[in-house]
């Protein structure tokens, strides 16, 4: 616990950023009936019944310090879609880092073999020099010192608690609660 709260002492350095990262996986469902209709002093009151439309796995990340956040969904959860992820922090996002601090949980695909099995050896190689994993995993039970769990448990509050039939919609729902807080800009002390 103190390595991990050591990370979050450190200041903001653009050269050295931190990153939290996490993921969850989403259970979309669609309705089997029309909800009724909005009565005044009544809350939308939907049927219980439903129809499960498949899973899809969200990535969240967030830099603490800046109040940034970004929450990449994807279809399925394995080794290749968490290395892309990589792939995509270290050459869109961070270009200019030397290197990128992260702090994860300890899910079996957020290893470095994962870029090795995702990726051809040289590429893995070369997004690992780039990647700092700090203290991972975080310790069991631990999981609220990844900051992007603080910001996933906002995101499954403010978001994710309704009904979303697919994954098109979903990455409609993650866009606008991320452009929404990012304008905020509410760092996590």
């Amino acid at each position: 616990m103190e390595d991990v709260l050591e990370v979050y002492k450190r200041p903001y350095d653009p050269l050295y950023p931190q990153v939290c990262f996490a993921e969850c996986s989403k259970q979309l469902v669609s309705e089997t009936r029309q909800p009724l209709p909005i009565e005044s002093g009544q809350p939308v009151r939907y049927d219980d019944e439903y129809e499960r439309a498949g899973v899809a796995n969200l990535f969240p990340f967030s830099e603490p310090l800046t109040g940034w956040r970004q929450v990449a969904v994807t279809e399925r959860r394995i080794a290749f879609d968490d290395a892309q992820q990589m792939k995509y922090r270290v050459d869109e996002v961070y270009p200019s880092a030397i290197r990128i601090r992260l702090v994860q949980d300890p899910l079996n695909t957020h290893r470095p073999a994962s870029l090795y099995k995702a990726l051809a050896p040289a590429e893995a190689k070369r997004l690992l020099d780039k990647l700092e994993f700090q203290c991972t995993p975080t310790p069991t039970h631990g999981s609220w010192l990844n900051m992007a769990e603080i910001e996933l448990s906002v995101l499954a509050r403010q978001c994710l608690n309704q009904r979303i039939p697919d994954l098109e919609q979903l990455q409609r729902e993650v866009t606008a609660w991320q452009k929404r807080h990012n304008r905020l800009g509410r760092t996590i002390d």
